[in-house]
């Protein structure tokens, strides 16, 4: 999407601008899947829209220059660390119980962007890892670019929310080495969380994109309906989903340390 780092009056951030090459429907994908993460519980970078004045307000790193209208803007985080895909930085985080729920999310939203179901390009540079706001030594996991969720970046129609993808059972960011860490409480929290998505949460996310994004009522309409009945598909697949994967054999996650008598 050409995005391109910014100053602004307050502060360092990154910008996804109209014009980008993959179109403006990546940037409402941004936007709503944003604020879906927040509903969700899960840490994400500061944003907001910020309206361009004026052509070439913003270079691409192609060269080609940006549009006026909204763009979509989020505040650079510090000490930002890349992960290696091992679990050696995931033993620093300060929220690991934020794994198992972003991996659900992952699944909401149909993201290919961090891991795909088929296992291909896993893009680690999606597991945005950061001390800042993290005790000394610590690091936090934020969930992070999401413009390839809903319909692998491309363009956004109500076929793209059709019952193929309401019913898609593929698994979505399940990293291995996050398996270790997905849990059965925070599975059941995640559940819940999907139930409790109402109509009018989704129309409240979906009327915040800018008309200049170009997304129709009609298209809008069929987003807001798989979100909720993707959200209740999901409460009912994923926890098996992910049992058959996390530990294979068992219904529920059984490591937990043994108390004095054997018990649980």
């Amino acid at each position: 999407m050409g995005t391109a780092r910014i100053v602004t009056d307050a502060g360092k951030a990154y910008i996804k601008a109209l014009s980008n090459r993959q179109g403006p429907h990546p940037l409402a994908c941004e936007l709503v899947a944003i604020q879906l993460a927040q509903w969700f519980g899960l840490p994400t970078f500061e944003f907001s829209i910020m309206e361009l004045l004026s052509e070439g307000a913003v270079t691409f790193l192609d060269g080609s220059l940006s549009q006026p209208g909204p763009a979509f803007v989020t505040r650079a985080a510090k000490d930002h660390q890349t992960w290696d895909g091992a679990d050696i930085q995931l033993l620093q985080l300060e929220n690991p119980e934020d794994i198992t729920r972003l991996v659900v999310f992952d699944n909401w939203i149909r993201n290919w962007d961090r891991h795909s179901p088929d296992n291909r390009d896993p893009n680690l540079d999606n597991v945005f890892l950061t001390s800042e706001g993290a005790s000394r030594g610590r690091l936090r996991l934020i969930a992070m670019d999401h413009s390839h969720c809903f319909t692998s970046g491309g363009v956004l129609t109500s076929k793209s929310f059709q019952l193929a993808s309401i019913q898609d059972a593929g698994l979505y960011g399940l990293f291995p080495a996050f398996i270790p860490f997905i849990k059965d409480e925070q599975i059941r929290e995640a559940r819940d969380r999907l139930l409790a998505f109402t109509p009018a949460v989704a129309s409240q996310f979906l009327a915040e994109i800018p008309t200049e994004w170009d997304v129709s009522k009609s298209v809008r309409e069929a987003w807001g309906e798989f979100l909720c009945r993707r959200a209740r598909f999901l409460a009912d697949t994923i926890p098996q989903a992910l049992a058959r994967i996390c530990w294979p054999g068992q219904l529920w996650d059984d490591r937990r340390v043994k108390k004095k008598g054997g018990r649980r």
